[in-house]
């Protein structure tokens, strides 16, 4: 029985180490434990590995604490204290060698680098089957706000994919890459469209499909055939809830999200900036986000970040944006065509 106040360690942390015959994944939670994975997935095994302790040791929500606190918070800058929910952050750390995975809240997980939230459906936690009641209830949900879960699984994705990924990805190989993760089957296939492709006018971009290759994210694919079958590297991809019916309702939405909406012929760089903006869109009059996180997601610097608003305000996508050097808060607004309800056109 564990005693009321105490605190549990919910950290778990894994090194990539070199051996002549491949990477061996070592973690110092499991005794002895050694394991030599390909070198094609070192990285998506040492995530799937932490997702496991992840699931193993589930624990309540009101017992977890900030493990980063707990620890003098050693792994970040100075920030004004904890506040926020206690969320699991997932961090990378010697150039991608070691993986931490760990309880954090989350102003902790804000400041601290190389970090990202890692969403309870990245995880796969186990579900119980819904009772008739609870179901009609789900569905009565959705009927209510139809793009709410998909506008909050495309922001999860995102969010790991800002740490699964290089950090030189490009915005074309990320949006290829979050069609990818959140169509993949149990075995981490995906078949894409010539359509889709086109649609996102990514067809026969060699360039973007080379990068998450040789960030050994996928196998190359056969862009000559239709539709286009991707082999993905990522095992912690291939073990999501919900369900891939629900997921790829998400990759839709993620095609199309409103507000706010852009011109087909925009360039992959502004059309990730827009996608992140409104997968962050509040139902408040007042939309935030950390240009820290921002910049993050898009795979941008700062500065870049900020060229990329001026021209979605110069292309009257926003109306303003303004950014907040003491909190480091985006805040943008929003046609006021589109600041007046919560359903809009979808991106064409």
């Amino acid at each position: 029985m564990r005693l009321a106040g105490a605190a549990v360690r919910r950290v778990w942390t894994v090194e990539l180490r070199p051996r002549p015959g491949g990477p061996a994944l070592v973690c110092v939670r499991c005794t002895n434990h050694t394991v030599s994975p390909v070198a094609a997935s070192a990285r998506s095994a040492a995530l799937a590995h932490l997702a496991c302790h992840a699931r193993a040791e589930a624990l309540p929500a009101h017992l977890r604490t900030c493990q980063c606190r707990s620890l003098g918070c050693l792994w970040h800058r100075r920030h004004r204290g904890c506040a926020g929910p206690v969320l699991l952050a997932l961090t990378r750390d010697d150039g991608g060698r070691v993986w931490r995975l760990a309880d954090t809240c989350a102003a902790c997980a804000a400041a601290t680098g190389n970090t990202s939230v890692v969403p309870c459906t990245v995880l796969g936690t186990p579900r119980s089957p819904a009772s008739p009641p609870a179901a009609a209830a789900a569905a009565a949900h959705r009927v209510r706000r139809p793009a709410a879960e998909e506008k909050m699984r495309v922001r999860e994705m995102l969010t790991y994919l800002a740490t699964a990924l290089p950090r030189y990805t490009s915005p074309a190989g990320r949006l290829l890459a979050l069609q990818c993760a959140l169509r993949a089957d149990t075995r981490g296939l995906v078949r894409l469209p010539a359509g889709l492709l086109r649609g996102m006018r990514l067809r026969g971009r060699a360039e973007a499909w080379e990068e998450l290759a040789h960030g050994r994210w996928l196998l190359p694919p056969d862009l000559r055939s239709a539709p286009v079958t991707v082999q993905l590297l990522d095992a912690a991809v291939r073990d999501q809830a919900p369900g891939r019916t629900a997921r790829r309702r998400a990759a839709h939405w993620a095609l199309r999200p409103g507000p706010p909406a852009l011109p087909r012929a925009t360039p992959p760089a502004v059309r990730l900036v827009a996608l992140v903006l409104a997968a962050h869109l509040s139902p408040r009059a007042a939309h935030t986000i950390e240009m820290d996180v921002l910049a993050r997601l898009c795979g941008h610097s700062p500065h870049q970040t900020a060229e990329l608003l001026d021209r979605l305000v110069a292309s009257h996508v926003l109306t303003s944006w303004h950014h907040r050097l003491d909190t480091d808060e985006v805040t943008w607004a929003l046609p006021r065509r589109h600041s007046a309800r919560t359903a809009s056109p979808r991106l064409s």
